[in-house]
């Protein structure tokens, strides 16, 4: 009798965490059974479950309410999506930015988490108040600025002002400094016992035993870059440098009269594609690593 308040208790919490994952899946199903749907068959047309389009009379029932299914299913959508824009270019872009990101952002907050984590020097800790504050400006109050300096710099139009605004992390040297600080300090004197440098000592020592948060922020990083849209849309005017998102961006202007939404739709779905594949492949791995990482 004791046990059941809490059986119940765990029941309710679990129909809540599947009522919630359902609901936040139903954008993605509505983006999947659009992108397969033929562009002839509106989606507020026929009825709620199977009704289709008399293919033979070429009527449409539209007596009984919404149809999202559909009666056929297309791969059109995605042969015309495809045509344009050079998705591989658009592929490769995305890649370059994200990755040539994800590069200089572990050297930099390594680099920085350590510093905070176990050097002393003056004016540290109102140095990394100053550096956390940005986790509370957004984004785009900094573009102005951010593509000044581009432009000053002749970097417009390329891979490395895409990446430029993000070499440096916040979040990535709150993290690294929470993991370091958890490293025993008496490794670090022993190794320097040894005789062994600030090199071997990160080597040895801290970047294997914090290599959980590696992951984390990795995924994080990932994540977040690729997905961004703003930023690369301003700073580039060529698909030689252009990635996924802002090449998705042509699909609006496919017609005269605007998006073809199952075009639009199957493009969407080639630019979450690799997220979604990533996350399904390395669930566990980015679950323990967040939880190793004392994310909260």
């Amino acid at each position: 009798m004791i046990n059941k308040p809490r059986n119940l208790g765990g029941l309710l919490a679990n129909a809540l965490v599947i009522t919630l994952s359902l609901l936040w899946l139903v954008p993605l199903a509505f983006t999947l059974l659009v992108s397969v749907r033929p562009e002839n068959e509106p989606i507020t047309n026929g009825n709620i479950f199977f009704d289709c389009i008399d293919h033979t009379t070429s009527t449409v029932d539209t007596a009984n309410g919404f149809n999202l299914l559909g009666c056929t299913f297309t791969l059109q959508n995605y042969q015309d999506a495809l045509q344009v824009a050079p998705w591989p270019t658009h592929y490769a872009n995305s890649l370059i930015f994200v990755f040539g990101t994800l590069v200089v952002q572990v050297v930099t907050i390594t680099m920085a988490g350590y510093a905070f984590a176990r050097m002393k020097f003056a004016g540290r800790d109102i140095l990394l108040f100053l550096i956390l504050l940005q986790l509370m400006i957004p984004t785009g109050v900094l573009i102005v600025q951010n593509f000044v300096i581009v432009r000053n710099l002749g970097l417009f139009d390329t891979q490395v002002a895409l990446m430029l605004p993000y070499w440096g992390s916040a979040f990535g040297t709150l993290l690294m400094r929470q993991a370091f600080r958890e490293v025993p300090y008496e490794l670090e004197e022993a190794a320097r016992i040894d005789g062994a440098n600030w090199l071997q000592i990160m080597r040895n020592i801290y970047i294997p035993l914090s290599v959980p948060t590696y992951v984390a922020f990795s995924l994080v990083s990932i994540s977040s870059h690729w997905n961004e849209f703003l930023w690369p849309f301003i700073v580039t005017r060529s698909d030689a440098v252009r990635p996924l998102t802002v090449a998705l961006n042509k699909l609006l202007k496919t017609t005269e009269v605007g998006a073809l939404y199952g075009q639009l739709m199957a493009g969407t779905v080639l630019v979450i594609a690799p997220l979604v594949i990533l996350f399904i492949l390395f669930q566990r791995r980015f679950i323990e690593s967040f939880a190793s990482s004392g994310i909260k």
